[in-house]
């Protein structure tokens, strides 16, 4: 099995991360030409359930496995890997087969009386399938990602996706004439399937990679798996613990905000439209580009705990630059096209602009969120994934009680949710970087984000003139700006001296003829 480096692996996730989250839009966008913002919300609202549900289900075993499954790679002990999957296996079969029949039977309860709207019963009842799906899969993922092998993973999602978008517009074209409820879970239904086929996958690359028989001695290795399941619940139960919180809080977020807008006297379809537009349009394009940092965070944590158990704290302080560096590049330029093009980017994807007001007013609190990932992902490898979980509690306490206060007031609405969101992402991802600088000593260099701020800004200046006085088309217009605010925000970043010479040329098969231009 290729075992790749840091860097290597990274980019590996980030190019299946863009075409995974391209892939991802263009369903977004198909969803929202054939079902509306109403369908949309419907879809939205059952969302935060299922992830719920897949949070108790994976338990936090992903990030366990990987980080047990790096320690043993690098002393060489298959047999200590061969029971870390053992165990996982049985821990989340164990807990799929308990709550997918929990989803089915609680789905008119939660449809009825806490959602407020009863079409979500069928979004709900259609994810109800996906849970084993994905509770065997994760396992494979924290197995692959431990042996810092990335394209399995990598690959897997770029299949989900494209099977997702196979089938997307075949279900909920059939299932319309129905009702929007049944064309919204009919885009669940696609995504059960694209979970599957990705499942498939892994598992084909599973048996011919490995080095050992699962099935040998199976119920064996599970009796002799005391230690092992141990290990991986210190790890695993305040991973779980933090992810629990998240996922528990976007469960009862379109809760809160529909009962927090029928306060303020918006209707029950009103309410599932503003919130449709919030997390079904405008959300989503504000989370693209975490996919650089969700890279950065799958990689960080065995890089990082193979460098702890080898006692390299250097190397741990290297790795922990390298993803601030890129992050606050990525995120930065991130920030600045949501902000600038918030307008013709929803006209041109979802044919509305009515939600780009929520991409405007959250684009620059969303760099908070691009540093979010990588910090956590630290604090797991760093076994303070604890401190992680309290973090995390404090920050969706504080966001939803700000929903409920602010979404109340008739003058806010939906946009109270809104500024409650980023409220809670800013203190999550500070709280992050408190924890980790108590254990590690890290230097923050305020000048070269006082250089980046400036770079933003510059260069958010040049592309919304630019995009002004551009005489054609809104596509032409947005493509054509979108180009010369990049090429301006690189040029500056090379200026301020925010990417170096080696940075570049470090760049998979065009870096070594772009360093050329760069002075050292």
């Amino acid at each position: 099995m290729s075992k790749q480096t840091f860097l290597q692996g990274t980019l590996i996730l980030i190019a299946a991360g863009l075409i995974t989250r391209v892939l991802g839009f263009m369903n977004r966008i198909v969803v929202a030409r054939f079902i509306g913002e109403e369908g949309v919300g419907l879809y939205m609202m059952a969302m935060p359930t299922l992830v719920l549900i897949i949070t108790i289900t994976q338990f936090g075993l992903p990030v366990a496995i990987s980080k047990l499954v790096a320690e043993a790679e690098a002393e060489g002990n298959q047999r200590k890997i061969k029971k870390i999957l053992i165990v996982s296996l049985a821990v989340t079969g164990t807990l799929s087969l308990l709550f997918t029949p929990a989803i089915l039977f609680l789905a008119p309860y939660l449809s009825n009386s806490l959602l407020t709207d009863p079409r979500t019963l069928y979004p709900l009842l259609a994810i109800a399938p996906v849970v084993p799906i994905i509770a065997v899969s994760s396992v494979l993922r924290g197995y692959f990602q431990g042996k810092q092998n990335m394209r399995p993973a990598a690959i897997s999602q770029v299949l989900e996706q494209v099977v997702r978008i196979s089938l997307i517009a075949v279900c909920t074209k059939t299932f319309l004439p129905y009702g929007i409820e049944y064309a919204a879970a009919g885009a669940m239904a696609s995504a059960v399937a694209g979970e599957l086929i990705s499942l498939l996958y892994m598992f084909s690359m599973f048996k011919m990679k490995k080095k050992f028989r699962v099935r040998r001695k199976f119920f064996t290795s599970l009796k002799e798996g005391k230690t092992t399941f141990q290990n991986l619940m210190s790890i695993a139960l305040p991973t779980t613990g933090s992810r629990m919180i998240g996922s528990i809080a976007w469960f009862f977020e379109p809760i809160v905000v529909a009962q927090s807008l029928a306060i303020a006297g918006f209707t029950a379809t009103m309410a599932t439209k503003q919130y449709g537009e919030l997390t079904g349009y405008a959300l989503p394009l504000l989370m693209l580009p975490s996919f650089i940092t969700y890279s950065l965070s799958t990689a960080l944590v065995p890089a990082i705990s193979e460098a702890m158990a080898q006692k390299k704290l250097h190397v741990v302080q290297h790795r922990l630059q390298q993803a601030f560096r890129l992050s606050l590049v990525t995120g930065g330029f991130a920030v600045v096209i949501l902000y600038i093009y918030a307008e013709p980017l929803m006209k041109a994807m979802y044919g509305s602009s009515h939600a780009a007001i929520f991409v405007q007013v959250m684009a620059p609190f969303f760099i908070f969120y691009y540093f979010q990932g990588p910090l956590q992902a630290v604090l797991q490898a760093l076994n303070l994934a604890k401190a992680a979980m309290i973090n995390s509690f404090v920050g969706s306490a504080v966001k939803t009680a700000l929903i409920f206060l602010l979404a109340t007031r008739p003058s806010l609405g939906i946009m109270g949710a809104a500024l409650a969101i980023v409220a809670g992402i800013m203190l999550v991802t500070l709280l992050h970087l408190a924890t980790v600088m108590k254990v590690i000593s890290l230097t923050i260099k305020v000048s070269e984000y006082i250089r980046c701020f400036l770079t933003m800004i510059l260069s958010g200046i040049a592309g919304y003139f630019f995009f002004k006085i551009l005489p054609l088309g809104l596509g032409m217009n947005l493509i054509l700006s979108v180009c010369f605010t990049f090429s301006v925000y690189c040029i500056l970043l090379v200026a301020f001296r925010l990417v170096m010479k080696d940075d570049v040329g470090r760049l998979p098969f065009i870096g070594g003829h772009l360093s050329k231009f760069v002075p050292r």
